[in-house]
């Protein structure tokens, strides 16, 4: 973040294409319109750029006083999956002379586009616009050869025609992009799938990403990018087998493979709450289990031959994952969350899977808690993130009863 001295020498030049200023403390479209431009750097000057809340458009603070929540609301532009792929960005508090001010630092995405909404946003001079198809294109170019995640890089091995166009015509593009940007599209299908990280023009091939979202059998590309799912009757990997899955198929049809998969195998039972009144508990809480498999596909290594194991005992439930914690996570899990995927971070959010990210981790956890569940622990080193779920348990003798299928 900028110091007091950078910010009064901002302050007190002309507004431009790497600063806004505000007065205003409640605009969310404009912030996030100035976020997203800032994060684009569409001028490519390689450098952070400014929303300063608090001030006039001639640099004069306007006696704002910063709450704690204002920072907070100017944070949550990062996490609430209306700017994607999530920007770098920084939250500050200033005390000027005048009056007190906040700062929003937010750094050049490598990931460009990047939009609000479905639009992509740029500077242009002091004023921001929405990206013309040109402007969109050199962006994407320029991402080209800033790629640095393992899901934007080309699949060299896969071809447009492998990738079922159905599938990102009618599915993932209305809900990745805005009606206006669709009705207005002239594009190539190549040009509208590298315009969401999807496919590589300069290599003339899939990304990585684009293989996992529309390529029926993504394994067959990258062999680790599918869930082996077991069912055992005891309480290690030695118990007799009662079901087993290989679950393929392009990425949306993964996730819903397993919100059945999950619904099918919680089981209900009644507990006697008093002599006359009983209530119906599950054994886990669906919720929580489905964060801690979204967090698996999410995060996990696609480098990796290794699918992600999801493993159903008879007292718990064992998840593993290729790939370590990522990023600001390692040092910091779970407070701060990083990601190894932000194209496919990008595409759950897209499909509804992920409503605000870096909260998959607590809100499991709240789930465990609230259905009297102990919390999920994890086992973390640099190649694996495994993580285990126990079953409930009830210590009163009243409270066991049969085991019932879970009724949805």
């Amino acid at each position: 973040m900028l110091t007091l001295e950078q910010l009064q020498v901002l302050l007190a030049d002309l507004e431009s294409d790497r600063i806004e200023r505000t007065t205003s403390t409640s605009h969310t479209d404009k912030f996030a319109q100035a976020v997203c431009a800032f994060a684009n750097d569409y001028p490519n000057h390689r450098q952070p750029g400014y929303l300063i809340v608090g001030v006039d458009d001639n640099g004069v603070p306007s006696g704002l006083s910063v709450t704690d929540q204002l920072l907070q609301n100017l944070g949550a532009l990062r996490s609430d999956g209306n700017i994607l792929p999530i920007p770098a960005l920084s939250v500050a508090k200033f005390e000027l002379k005048d009056g007190q001010v906040a700062v929003v630092e937010v750094k050049p995405s490598d990931l460009s586009p990047v939009r609000y909404k479905g639009q992509v946003w740029l500077r242009v001079g002091p004023r921001k616009a929405i990206a013309s198809e040109q402007e969109e294109r050199i962006l994407m170019e320029r991402r080209v050869a800033q790629a640095r995640s393992f899901d934007a890089l080309p699949c060299s091995e896969a071809e447009l025609s492998d990738l079922n166009e159905e599938l990102f015509l009618l599915g993932y593009r209305r809900r990745a992009l805005s009606e206006d940007v669709i009705a207005a599209n002239h594009r190539t299908l190549q040009q509208q799938l590298a315009s969401l990280r999807f496919y590589d023009l300069r290599h003339h091939c899939p990304t990585h990403a684009g293989v996992l979202m529309f390529v029926p059998r993504p394994a067959h590309f990258l062999p680790g990018a599918y869930v082996q799912f077991l069912r055992l009757a005891g309480d290690n990997g030695t118990s007799e087998v009662i079901d087993t899955k290989a679950i393929h198929g392009d990425l949306a049809s993964l996730l819903q493979t397993l919100d059945l998969l999950i619904d099918v195998n919680i089981r209900t039972r009644p507990v006697f709450v008093s002599t006359l009144r009983e209530k119906t508990v599950s054994d886990y809480p669906k919720t929580a289990i489905r964060e801690l498999l979204l967090n698996a596909v999410m995060h996990r290594s696609y480098q990796s031959n290794t699918p992600i194991r999801f493993y159903w005992y008879a007292n718990h439930i064992q998840i593993d994952n290729a790939g370590g914690l990522y990023g600001e996570a390692a040092a910091n899990f779970p407070e701060r969350n990083d990601y190894r995927n932000p194209v496919i971070a990008e595409a759950m959010r897209s499909l509804g899977y992920v409503n605000r990210y870096g909260q998959g981790i607590q809100r499991a956890q709240k789930a465990l808690r609230d259905n009297g569940n102990t919390p999920a622990q994890f086992e973390i080193d640099s190649q694996w993130f495994s993580v285990r779920i126990a079953a409930r348990q009830d210590g009163d003798e009243r409270e066991r009863g049969a085991m019932l299928p879970h009724k949805k």
